[in-house]
């Protein structure tokens, strides 16, 4: 009986242990928040293949986010190997929309360990300089096109928020703020595309209109904002106001947003400071001068006569948008109803094809910095993107992913187990904004490298100078179709001025080591 009791004991004392240890350790918000508990899903993830292989799913079929793909951002992420082993587990004869990158016979050398690129975090920076076409005064040129897109303190919680903006400070990239304004959790070093949304808040009056002085206001107090984006819908929700309710404004959110605390924070369907395209432009331009930065517009595609009316007034006058950011109707939300998720907006790549089109043919893509964002945070979809005529790439859940998010779904109930999307106490203190910020530089800097290591297998030193013959389209039955004849392109969407190329191409070779240390 004292065996028993002692073995017991010891059993219950190291379990105690283990608990303590899951508590105050930084690295694993699951085992933070669910200690020894969490530590099934790490045992269940091990033997997860043998499992699926036989009574669940195979590695592609969950959604958004495949096993697959969601190993590789984890690995990544964790700087761990993100390698697969023999060969390709998807049914190529049997695909559909399959993308496939025409090689060169004659590749650039690859990076190794120690080449300038590797030892600089694998900068990509964009082809296109933002708001020069335009004339700003604090036009730039982004040090890498794959950033972070708009996620608002509220939606996330601060932790999370300021895990983000630390990894944009270490990968050297964008942190969009999301239409909630900017807290003190975008304040770690990152620096910021700061959204205005339909509530305009950080910078709105007391009755919610927009105030150009409290936006003096919010830039004084933060430069590191080095562009506006004029956010007119996204992709999950467009077209569909919000609120959220007075519980869940706190004070921290109140001050960021400029609303009273308690009391419910609605963003309105549209926006009041603009009607139109003539007005809307008008707005643009006001913010463009009395600022100096480069100024966009967000947006899901769903009318083509907006676009066009956007095209046709650009080239008559003497005003315009310097970037024009497109979300797919795949993208994802903190909340929406299942309706708009599913079924409103076009998807990104019918989307883009439809909108770049549109400046393509009037003459005007090449003034204009295109940025994707919907589900492109995998190399092969954010080479298609580029390759389809994007400038710059902007990731939300991928990023998420990176951090610790295990696609619960559970994003709209504020029960969120990893702490990201939510304020609860004990779930957000899992996320160690330090240790959470490395991860998601890691995870940037290496999808940037997978983007190198792509257009150099196709010939190039950047993905802005790969033309779309080299990639197609694989359907079932054998069937490739060009970009061209998918989305319709009557001609190569190769929207990048002499000037352009030649700089971005000079950019990239002052990084290749001297061709008699290659040898």
């Amino acid at each position: 009986m004292d065996i028993v009791f002692t073995v017991i004991s010891l059993g219950l004392l190291a379990l105690a242990g283990v608990a303590l240890f899951d508590l105050f350790q930084r690295r694993h918000s699951l085992l933070r928040i669910y200690p020894i508990v969490g530590r099934l899903r790490y045992l269940l993830e091990s033997v997860g293949p043998e499992l699926r292989q036989y009574i669940v799913t195979n590695n592609n079929e969950e959604r958004p986010f495949s096993r697959d793909q969601r190993r590789w951002i984890y690995a990544s992420a964790k700087q761990q190997n993100d390698y697969f082993g023999f060969g390709t587990d998807n049914a190529l004869d049997q695909a559909e929309n399959h993308i496939l990158l025409r090689h060169s016979a004659f590749p650039l050398e690859q990076p190794v360990a120690g080449h300038p690129l590797e030892v600089a975090g694998y900068p990509l920076p964009c082809a296109k300089p933002l708001g020069a076409a335009r004339g700003r005064r604090r036009a730039f040129r982004p040090a890498s096109l794959i950033n972070i897109s708009g996620m608002s303190y509220g939606a996330l919680g601060g932790p999370a928020v300021a895990a983000l903006n630390q990894g944009a400070r270490l990968a050297g990239c964008l942190q969009n703020t999301g239409e909630g304004g900017i807290s003190q959790y975008h304040q770690q070093g990152g620096d910021l595309i700061l959204q205005i949304g339909t509530g305009y808040f950080g910078c709105r009056d007391d009755q919610g209109r927009f105030h150009l002085g409290r936006l003096r206001e919010c830039l004084a107090a933060n430069p590191q904002v080095k562009a506006l984006e004029i956010k007119l819908s996204q992709g999950a929700k467009p077209g569909l106001g919000g609120m959220l309710p007075g519980a869940k404004v706190t004070a921290e959110i109140a001050q960021a947003r400029g609303v009273p605390a308690g009391q419910n924070c609605v963003s309105p369907a549209t926006h009041s400071a603009f009607s139109n395209v003539d007005s809307m432009l008008d707005f643009v331009e006001r913010l463009g001068d009395e600022t100096g930065l480069p100024v966009g517009i967000k947006s899901a595609v769903g009318e083509r006569d907006f676009w066009a009316d956007l095209a046709r007034q650009m080239d008559r006058t003497e005003r315009g948008v310097d970037f024009i950011t497109i979300d797919g109707g795949e993208g994802g939300t903190g909340a929406a109803p299942l309706a708009f998720s599913d079924h409103v907006a076009l998807t990104f790549k019918i989307g883009f094809a439809q909108v770049y089109r549109v400046f393509l043919d009037r003459g005007l893509a090449d003034r204009i910095v295109f940025i994707g964002s919907g589900r492109l945070g995998l190399p092969e979809e954010a080479m298609l993107a580029l390759i389809m005529g994007c400038d710059m790439v902007h990731l939300a859940r991928e990023t998420m992913l990176s951090i610790g998010c295990i696609q619960a779904q559970k994003c709209h109930t504020g029960q969120c187990p990893t702490g990201i999307t939510t304020h609860h106490p004990w779930r957000t203190r899992g996320i160690d904004p330090e240790l959470k910020g490395v991860r998601a530089a890691n995870y940037i800097i290496h999808l940037r490298k997978e983007l190198i290591r792509l257009s150099r297998a196709c010939g190039q030193v950047h993905p802005a100078l790969v033309a779309t013959d080299r990639c197609q389209m694989l359907d079932a039955g054998h069937v490739l179709r060009s970009l061209e004849h998918t989305f319709g392109y009557e001609k190569p969407a190769f929207a990048l001025s002499e000037d352009d190329r030649a700089d971005i191409t000079e950019l990239m070779e002052r990084l290749e080591p001297p061709a008699a240390a290659r040898q």
